[in-house]
């Protein structure tokens, strides 16, 4: 069996040269040329980005807030658990409780990280930390300028009924109802 630090040095790829080619508000993107493990350049783009949370909140009756709102890449409204960027310098559990309050407009008194995805490994760096909020009370939505964000409840069964109907699409939405289930119903 090849230990994963020995199996990481035979794939890593060095950085021979790195461009940013473009500099958004949000969104960085970056050229790279690189040397090839075993020998050989070849060139790498990819999206640099600040990294984000997803915030699983449950209500005591067991039922799971999502929210619907517009995404304009897509054209479209979508379901999904609520999310956001990481400010520069923030704690991702500030994050959390602070993207749950804009959003949601409820507050958690129970806080569990459940894990870390990364959701488009072949062109961006970005990380998704999602965490579990339970004992949830109502403390003021106050969504950013631009954000309509409507809030609705699903139970968990109807939220994966959803997902393999086709009205819930969004990948991370998917992941953090794959750990809701595991948490909610096995106990994880």
């Amino acid at each position: 069996m090849v230990s994963e630090m020995s199996a990481a040095d035979a794939f890593s790829e060095t950085t021979l040269a790195s461009t940013r080619v473009f500099d958004g508000r949000l969104l960085k993107v970056r050229v790279d040329r690189v040397r090839l493990p075993a020998g050989g350049e070849h060139v790498r783009e990819y999206i640099e980005h600040p990294g984000a949370v997803m915030v699983i909140p449950v209500l005591d009756s067991g039922a799971l807030v999502f929210e619907r709102q517009y995404r304009y890449a897509l054209r479209r409204v979508l379901l999904e658990l609520p999310a956001g960027k990481i400010d520069p310098g923030e704690a991702v559990e500030a994050t959390a409780a602070r993207e749950l309050r804009e959003e949601t407009g409820y507050a958690a008194g129970f806080w569990r990280h459940l894990g870390t995805i990364h959701p488009c490994i072949g062109y961006s760096d970005e990380r998704i930390e999602i965490f579990l909020a339970r004992g949830l009370s109502q403390a003021g939505a106050a969504p950013e300028h631009g954000e309509l964000i409507e809030v609705c409840e699903l139970s968990l069964d109807e939220a994966i009924d959803a997902v393999a109907g086709g009205a819930i699409t969004d990948g991370k939405t998917v992941a953090g109802l794959f750990w809701a289930e595991k948490v909610l119903k096995s106990g994880w």
